[in-house]
């Protein structure tokens, strides 16, 4: 988890993230999701080379993390200063997603199809030293 300098005052909160400052990479691409509802598992993937911090900037939202050796992680991200940090070659799923939930995305990596792995065994099988 991570947590984002705030600046406020009686107008309200700034919340600062520099990428390779605040985040371990710099920013090559930015997304959000918006409009899931509780129901909806977004994600459902892992990445061979992109990084991302994932920051739920209005409602909350919860992230599971799975790394293909039996091991998992959920988080809460339900403050819009704080950012969970998810390392290449990592499944995750985002869901349980609140009225109004905005998840902002932020990757190290611009957009490409071919290093995502979309199928969990392939991904299990890879991490285990497979080729795929």
């Amino acid at each position: 988890m991570l947590e984002f300098p705030q600046k406020g005052d009686g107008r309200g909160q700034l919340v600062i993230v520099e990428g390779g400052v605040d985040i371990p990479f710099d920013i090559k691409r930015i997304f959000y999701i918006y409009g899931s509802d509780s129901e909806v598992v977004r994600g459902q993937h892992a990445n061979k080379r992109t990084e991302f911090v994932l920051i739920n900037v209005s409602g909350q939202s919860k992230v599971r993390v799975k790394d293909g050796r039996g091991n998992e992680a959920i988080f809460a991200l339900n403050r819009p200063h704080t950012g969970i940090y998810l390392p290449k070659m990592v499944w995750k799923d985002m869901y349980d997603f609140s009225e109004g939930s905005v998840l902002l995305c932020l990757a190290s990596e611009h957009y490409d199809t071919e290093e995502y792995i979309r199928d969990y065994d392939k991904f299990v099988e890879l991490i285990s030293g497979g080729q795929g």
